[in-house]
């Protein structure tokens, strides 16, 4: 969606500004194209600069509970230093990377619940403004859709996905959050599991599964948790359901330590970290990450989600103006 406004914080008769993304999804570590396209206002402006930042909506474990709020995770300039007219159109093409370790958005074209936004922000004559905000879509890499269609045959079903503020020790994590996809175990697993949260960390190399088991206690125990980090490549030829299911019962086998959370969730190290381009079964221990799911479950292999989020804050770089993150149509944002 698009989102005009006019630029506030710049005054009456400023320039306005239109960012209009390609329809495309991407991939994580893909490029993202579009066009950012200004009009001159009421005089003549001097563009300082014109910059894209990548946003996302996230959940924090802090000593008072949980919250949320918006982070920026990475920017983009794509112009600037020119001087607009009255009522002058111009348009900036532009192409960015995004980050390997961007979410993804959807699955099978089903959203998954996961909210990313594009932020344009314009500077003029020292003054800047973050206006036009648009939804990003990314859609998953061919080995993360391999591992989540494998969970599928094996009966597991999807329940929701979200966002965490923090990071996972021992790994190569370069966000200042994860994304976690929690999955209902199978039928087969379901005595032993309560349910799966998975967590896929890109890198170009390849990427680590982080698979972590909410354990069922019995009669004279309590639950447990217990997590495994794989590592594979982009390109690997596995008979993935068959992997994955070692995988499982890698995880049931294993007995995790817990560690004590962070202010924010962080995590500690899972061990050593496992370089990218090794492609075998390495298994670590890390303490419990949780977070109320969000949308409903769904049959294994595909997902569709009903998202109700609410704004709160958070972050790396806190966003607060952007109180209903695309929670309203063409709405004006709070200046904070």
């Amino acid at each position: 969606m698009v989102f005009k406004r006019l630029l506030g914080s710049l005054g009456v008769g400023a320039p306005t500004v239109d960012t209009v993304l390609d329809p495309a999804p991407v991939l994580p570590g893909g490029t993202l194209t579009g066009q950012v396209h200004l009009k001159g206002g009421q005089a003549d402006f001097d563009i300082e600069h014109i910059t894209l930042e990548l946003v996302a909506r996230v959940e924090a474990e802090h000593e008072d509970g949980e919250s949320e709020g918006v982070v920026v995770f990475d920017r983009f300039t794509v112009g600037g230093g020119f001087r607009l007219g009255a009522e002058e159109p111009r348009s900036a093409p532009f192409r960015v990377t995004l980050p390997w370790e961007t979410p993804i958005t959807e699955l099978y074209g089903q959203p998954l619940g996961i909210v990313l936004g594009v932020r344009t922000e314009l500077a003029v004559a020292g003054a800047k403004d973050r206006g036009d905000l648009d939804q990003l879509t990314v859609t998953a890499l061919p080995v993360q859709e391999a591992v989540l269609e494998a969970f599928g045959q094996l009966g597991f079903g999807f329940k929701s996905a979200d966002l965490e503020y923090g990071h996972i020790g021992g790994t190569g994590q370069q966000l200042p959050f994860y994304q976690e996809i929690e999955l209902v175990p199978a039928p087969e697993y379901a005595h032993r599991l309560n349910e799966v949260e998975l967590t896929f960390l890109a890198a170009p190399g390849g990427l680590d599964v982080v698979l972590e088991g909410d354990k069922r206690g019995g009669l004279f125990s309590s639950g447990q948790d217990a997590v495994t980090r794989f590592t594979v490549g982009h390109h690997d030829v596995r008979d993935w359901t068959a992997e994955v299911e070692g995988w499982v019962r890698q995880l049931l086998d294993h007995h995790a330590t817990h560690g004590a959370h962070s202010a924010y969730g962080a995590h500690s190290a899972y061990g050593h970290g496992t370089p990218y381009t090794d492609h075998g079964h390495h298994g670590h221990h890390d303490d419990h990450r949780s977070g109320p799911g969000v949308g409903t479950a769904v049959a294994a292999g595909a997902a569709g989600l009903a998202v109700g989020v609410v704004g709160g804050m958070v972050t790396a770089e806190v966003v607060d103006e952007v109180g209903d993150f695309f929670e309203g149509d063409d709405e004006e944002e709070d200046e904070g």
